[in-house]
């Protein structure tokens, strides 16, 4: 075994109503991937930025090279040489990728930071990591994929020998998860490490060399790569035999829900991100969009909502033009929508899981009448739908903000159905989630669908378009580059696709 680098010892973490981490140990090896397996709320990246220093743990300590020391802040971080590339990233939109990156940083003693000599070293990482970026990019324009790389560079931009990686590849198609785990590799081979918190239990047996599995704030096991299965982790991490992609019996097709036609519309760079795109949804019919992340897909959904105009071609919901029309519009006419970004768009994080659940409802009968909101049926409906989602949160009062990512999830498709829509849109619905927040989602989609919902389903996860999808579609460079039955589709078929590769 190589030299013991990192070690928290006994660690806890409390919150209002909830034990976050419960006298958690972990070690980290020089040269050592480990991974950081857990549903989410079990305790992963809670701990995580105990260790970077965002939190102060209420009981324990942590050693860096068998000394122990107090991060109280991400500057003490810094000085241990640990970074974070956190699920949700940490940049300014409006600054170029160069200005993030030297964000916060003190120039060193006698010299002034240069913009320029900065875009060089950003430049020479990313040659070194093949983490290519145009430093004078302005992140908003970047895909997310991208934008990682911009968070991976910020942290070996200052030194990082430890990297904690939360749900990485989250935001990645396969070719760019694969890019991924290359780095990894490359990065352990110099004596670096990295904490790998992830749910997918395939990328765990690609990519760790240790596993670590936490379950309500607690350590219930820990396993070297070659000693672990799959259904073994999962069962570990749910404490429950899970089943994921089983799919019942196809559903008898109705009349069609959606229509959208010669649809063209244009990104926020004024470049072409659909280009004529035709297709239709029918009712009991899950539609899956795959594609590379960038083209196309996020500007379809907006479109179809109402966020986004269209240059031209039209958009009908059960034969009704919706077409530059506005979201409030597309909502009344059946249309609901789950956004690839749940904290951005798809929540108020600052507000309640009761409110956060009324967003759509409140103004609607039987929870307001003649202006007058029924705090009590609102409570009441709120109550009924975190008992029937299994959505974990302390009550209905404590901020969304507070909440894993998984259930935060819960609460934007709970709030959604329960509209009852026609066409309901799902953009990276599992993005971010354990297998069991995974099993929650693709569970109520096949039953949405078996009461005659048309869903569209964008995912830039293969394996989940080819479990939940009817027909599936492949987005390259904003036009749909073939629609075919699921029966018809496989991973390469679709892999090539997705590389703007037609078959002959």
């Amino acid at each position: 075994m190589s030299n013991l680098l990192l070690e928290m010892q006994g660690i806890a973490k409390y919150f209002p109503g909830v034990i976050a981490n419960d006298d958690v140990n972990l070690k980290l090896h020089e040269g050592e991937v480990l991974a950081l397996l857990g549903e989410n709320g079990a305790g992963k990246t809670t701990l995580m930025n105990i260790l970077y220093g965002i939190y102060k743990p209420d009981k324990g300590k942590i050693l860096v090279d068998g000394q122990e020391v107090s991060i109280g802040s991400t500057s003490d971080s810094r000085k241990y040489r640990i970074g974070m590339i956190h699920q949700h990233f940490m940049l300014v939109d409006v600054h170029t990728v160069v200005e993030n990156i030297i964000l916060g940083l003190k120039p060193q003693q006698g010299r002034t930071l240069s913009i320029a000599e900065s875009a060089k070293k950003i430049q020479e990482i990313g040659k070194k990591y093949r983490l290519d970026v145009d430093p004078y990019a302005y992140i908003y324009q970047l895909p997310v994929g991208l934008q990682q790389r911009v968070e991976i560079i910020k942290a070996i931009f200052v030194g990082a020998k430890i990297l904690i990686m939360d749900e990485p590849t989250a935001v990645l198609a396969p070719q760019e998860a694969n890019e991924l785990f290359e780095f990894a590799r490359n990065f352990k081979k110099q004596g670096n490490s990295i904490i790998f918190i992830t749910h997918k239990l395939g990328e765990v047996m690609a990519i760790a060399d240790r596993i670590e599995v936490l379950r309500d704030g607690r350590v219930v096991g820990e396993v070297r790569k070659e000693d672990a299965a799959e259904d073994g982790l999962a069962q570990m991490m749910v404490g429950r035999k899970v089943v994921l992609d089983k799919k019942p019996e196809p559903a008898k097709m109705g009349p069609t829900i959606l229509n959208v036609k010669n649809l063209s519309v244009k990104g926020d760079r004024g470049n072409v991100a659909l280009d004529k795109t035709s297709f239709e949804i029918k009712a009991g019919e899950i539609f899956g969009v795959a594609g590379v992340s960038g083209n196309g897909q996020e500007e379809l959904a907006q479109t179809i909502y109402g966020l986004r105009k269209a240059v031209s071609g039209s958009i009908k919901i059960n034969g009704q033009e919706i077409v530059n029309k506005s979201p409030l519009f597309s909502m009344n006419h059946g249309v609901a929508y789950i956004p690839e970004d749940r904290q951005k768009t798809g929540l108020v994080l600052g507000m309640s899981v009761q409110e956060n659940l009324m967003l759509k409802g409140y103004c609607k009968p039987p929870f307001s009448r003649d202006g007058v909101l029924n705090l009590d049926k609102m409570a009441e409906t709120s109550r009924k739908l975190v008992e029937e989602d299994s959505i974990k949160t302390p009550s209905i009062s404590t901020k969304v903000k507070n909440l894993s990512g998984g259930n935060q999830q819960k609460i934007v498709i709970s709030r959604e159905i329960q509209e009852e829509p026609s066409l309901l849109i799902a953009a990276q619905p599992t993005r971010g989630l354990d297998i069991g927040a995974a099993e929650y989602v693709h569970k109520t989609f096949f039953q949405e669908r078996s009461k005659g919902k048309a869903i569209l389903l964008i995912s830039t996860d293969l394996n989940e378009i080819l479990s939940l999808s009817d027909t599936i579609g492949v987005l390259y460079g904003g036009k749909l580059l073939k629609i075919m039955p699921r029966e018809d589709a496989d991973i390469q078929k679709i892999g090539l696709l997705m590389a703007g590769i037609r078959e002959e």
